[in-house]
């Protein structure tokens, strides 16, 4: 046997796999997402009047009195940097954490809140978490209502429209997404 009969099989088999698997496949799978989830597989974008607002998956910072809070994120340099997605990485015992849970405390208590729910003040694992619990979109209902002049009854019906419940009655905990909390106090006209 000669290093040609040796080495045509196996170089025949690399450039076969390489096409199969590193072409094939993954553009199988890119049509296959883009004819069954179009949206999931382009980002779940929301697009209003044309214009991109953000996406139903990552979060974004809302600061202003105006609109409902997300829950505090841990990203690098900027809250909700979806290019430094990550957890704060502290555990229970941690002293840095503690502190960074009591001045979120802090801060919601001096924006009026008296309740504050634990994702209120807890970062999440990612850091660019979307939703924050019903509980804590119903602590913020009186401080929206009285910036934009609205009742709020008005303003719990946005939070009520936007609950999400459990996946399939069973998983997971219900939800509010807050670009959707937003979006919807933007729709309401203040008497």
């Amino acid at each position: 046997m000669n290093m040609t009969q040796i080495l045509r099989p196996a170089i025949t088999m690399v450039a076969l796999f390489t096409l199969l698997l590193g072409l094939g496949y993954p553009l199988a799978m890119t049509g296959i997402a883009q004819a069954a989830f179009s949206w999931q597989a382009n980002g779940s974008r929301i697009v209003v009047d044309g214009k991109l607002v953000g996406s139903d998956l990552i979060g974004q910072n809302f600061a202003s009195d105006r609109y409902f809070w997300p829950r505090p994120s841990a990203t690098a340099d900027q809250p909700y940097n979806g290019g430094a997605s990550s957890g704060t990485n502290l555990g229970p015992t941690s002293a840095k954490l503690k502190g960074m849970v009591e001045t979120e405390i802090a801060r919601l208590r001096a924006s009026g809140l008296t309740d504050v729910p634990a994702d209120a003040a807890t970062f999440s694992g990612s850091g660019l978490d979307p939703h924050i619990s019903p509980e804590f979109a119903a602590a913020q209902i009186a401080r929206i209502a009285k910036v934009r002049n609205l009742s709020e009854a008005d303003v719990a019906k946005v939070v009520e429209a936007a609950t999400e419940g459990r996946a399939f009655g069973v998983f997971g905990e219900p939800r509010v997404n807050v670009l959707a909390l937003n979006m919807g106090l933007d729709a309401i006209k203040a008497p």
